[in-house]
């Protein structure tokens, strides 16, 4: 039964996706002001639903960023981008540049000033995202990037891409690490949602003035061990711990 509530569950969401996104369209058109309103809307009810169509329950800790900062997060699967966009005022994504040619989505991404990224030389992706980012802050809001630059399964082990670092140096600005639990709930691939408590955990922001290495290891470590804790709490343990334990 919970393989068929979540497939109703999916597909509800997705029909949702597009009703909020076309009834809203004309009001972010014109405004950023509709496009964010169009979002959060679309969020808390992915949350509603979750609570009682599969049993997923949704919590933000700790301090929630107002200011102009970077969110270095983790990325287990979809939930984890809405729960911390619902919770920032004013929050706007680096994202891969192939979303904005995605229906709705990338129409709505364009509206609340997201970032796209190429993919192609390293070098001369990271210039041009510091340059968009650079762009944007005459409309400031909480930057957040995927330091892994992609969803990880709990338990999967993905490095930490230079691109946070630089962004950090950059930027001069703190940068708030945010771990999440997730993906043993809401995987990356797949139908199957599970019953249990999904969380999204901001933690103490890393100031300005590190240098780009200490910066990158403090980052990996931090959210890696509060991750593991949150999935711990949950009841799944990640592979590394169980390798180590």
């Amino acid at each position: 039964m919970q393989t068929v509530r979540s497939f109703i569950f999916v597909v509800q969401i997705y029909v949702a996706m597009l009703v909020l996104g076309l009834v809203f369209a004309p009001y972010a058109l014109f405004s950023r002001e509709g496009a964010f309103a169009a979002c959060k809307t679309y969020c808390r009810w992915v949350f509603w639903t979750a609570r009682w169509m599969v049993g997923i329950q949704t919590e933000v800790r700790g301090a929630v960023p107002t200011g102009e900062v970077m969110i270095a997060a983790k990325h287990q699967s979809f939930l984890d981008i809405m729960l911390i966009f619902n919770a920032a005022p004013r929050a706007k994504f680096i994202m891969k540049r192939e979303i904005l040619w995605t229906p709705i989505i990338g129409l709505y991404a364009k509206r609340l000033g997201c970032v796209p990224v190429d993919r192609g030389k390293r070098g001369a992706a990271i210039a041009k995202m510091v340059r968009d980012v650079a762009a944007e802050f005459q409309d400031p809001g909480q930057l957040i990037i995927y330091s892994q630059g992609t969803r990880v399964a709990p338990g999967e082990r993905k490095p930490y891409k230079v691109g946070t670092g630089v962004l950090y140096s950059e930027l001069a600005q703190p940068c708030v690490p945010a771990a999440t639990n997730v993906g043993l709930f809401w995987p990356r691939k797949g139908i199957l949602r599970k019953p249990g408590l999904a969380v999204v955990e901001f933690l103490d922001p890393i100031a300005p003035g590190l240098d780009r290495d200490a910066f990158m290891r403090r980052l990996e470590a931090e959210v890696e061990e509060r991750s593991d804790a949150l999935m711990r709490e949950a009841g799944g343990e990640s592979d590394r711990l169980r390798q180590h334990g």
